[in-house]
C-alpha cells in the first residue's frame, strides 16, 4: 500500500498537501515565531554583546530556560555565595539579538541562556557556557551547592534535570506550539501533545507524592530546572487556558510543590529577571535592581 492510500492527502492539513521528496526553504512556516525561524545557523549581523563590572555575565529572557539560571543565581546569593554575582543582559529573541555575531560566539546554537564566566574556578581565560542544564550544572559544581555531592543523591538530581531536559520540548515546542503559537489549530497535533504533556505532570505528580523535592528531601537544580516549566503549567500561568484544557489542578502533589517553591524568595526574584512588563526586571545588575528598576505598571 502506498503513503497515499495509507494517508490519503484529502485527510491532510491543509486539504491535498502531500510533503515533497526533499523539503526547500520557499517561505516562512507561519505562526508567532516565523520571523524568526531559520533552517541555517551562524550570525546575521555584527554585533558586541555588553559586559558588565561581575563574574558572570548573563545573557538571556525571561523565558522558563532563561529563567533557571537566574533562580539558581539568586538562590546562591541567598545562600551567602557573594562570588556568584552577576549582570543579566536581555537577548530580544524576536529582534534577533540571539543572531548576532557576539552572542553566536558564546552560543553557536544561538539560544538563551548563554553566559561567560569571567573568573571560573582556577583561573585563566573566560569560560563561554551554552544550554540551561550546562550552565545549571557548571554553577552548582563551581559553588558546590544546590547539587548533592553524595553518588545516591548526585545521581537522582541529574535523572531529574535530563528528564526536564528531554520532556520539556515536548510542552513548549510541542504542545505549547500547537495549542497557542500555530497559525492554525490541529486537531491531531493538539491531542498529541496533550496527551503527552499530561502524562509528564502524572510523572512528577507521582514522584513529588513520595517526596518534598523532585529528587528526595533536598532542594536542588533539578527543581529549579522543572518548576519555570511546569511550576507555571501548574497554576495556568502558559499558553493562555491551557491550564484549564489540561485539568492541572488535578495534579496536587505538583500544586503542593509550585507553592513550596514560589515561598523561596530567591526563585521568585530569579522568575521575573530579563522581562517586561509590571513588577518584572528588564535587566539585573545589583541586587538593588530588585527595589530600584522594577517595571512601572503600563502607563505608569
Amino acid at each position: 500500500m502506498s503513503d497515499e492510500e495509507k494517508f490519503p492527502p484529502d485527510n491532510n492539513l491543509p486539504t491535498g498537501y502531500v510533503p515533497p521528496k526533499v523539503w526547500t526553504w520557499e517561505q516562512p512556516s507561519g505562526g508567532t515565531f516565523a520571523s524568526i525561524n531559520r533552517p541555517i545557523a551562524g550570525s546575521t549581523h555584527d554585533k558586541k554583546l555588553p559586559v558588565g563590572k561581575h563574574p558572570h555575565q548573563l545573557y538571556s529572557l525571561g523565558t522558563p530556560n532563561g529563567v533557571k539560571v537566574t533562580i539558581l543565581l539568586e538562590e546562591l546569593l541567598e545562600a551567602g555565595h557573594k562570588e556568584a554575582e552577576y549582570d543579566a543582559w536581555l537577548i530580544n529573541i524576536g529582534e534577533g539579538d540571539q543572531f548576532g555575531s557576539g552572542f553566536v560566539e558564546i552560543n553557536p546554537n544561538s539560544k538563551i541562556p548563554a553566559m561567560m564566566d569571567h573568573a571560573p574556578k582556577g583561573g585563566g581565560d573566560p569560560i563561554r557556557l551554552f544550554e540551561s542544564g550546562s550552565i545549571l550544572v557548571y554553577l552548582a559544581e563551581k559553588f558546590g551547592a544546590f547539587l548533592p555531592s553524595d553518588l545516591r543523591g548526585r545521581a537522582e538530581a541529574m535523572n531529574w534535570l535530563m528528564w526536564q531536559m528531554g520532556s520539556a520540548p515536548f510542552l513548549g515546542g510541542g504542545f505549547g506550539h500547537f495549542y497557542q503559537y500555530a497559525p492554525m489549530k490541529i486537531e491531531y497535533a493538539i491531542n498529541r501533545y496533550a496527551m503527552e504533556v499530561k502524562r509528564q505532570m502524572d510523572v512528577l505528580d507521582r514522584q513529588l507524592a513520595k517526596t518534598e523535592y523532585i529528587g528526595g528531601d533536598d532542594y536542588t537544580i533539578a527543581d529549579m530546572a522543572i518548576w519555570p516549566w511546569y511550576g507555571r503549567l501548574a497554576v495556568g500561568g502558559a499558553y493562555g487556558e491551557s491550564g484549564k484544557f489540561l485539568e492541572v489542578e488535578k495534579y496536587e502533589h505538583v500544586q503542593r510543590w509550585t507553592a513550596l517553591i514560589n515561598q523561596r524568595p530567591a526563585a521568585r526574584r530569579g522568575s521575573i529577571v530579563n522581562l517586561s512588563g509590571e513588577g518584572k526586571l528588564r535587566e539585573r545588575h545589583d541586587a538593588a535592581d530588585f527595589e530600584n528598576n522594577l517595571n512601572p505598571a503600563e502607563g505608569a
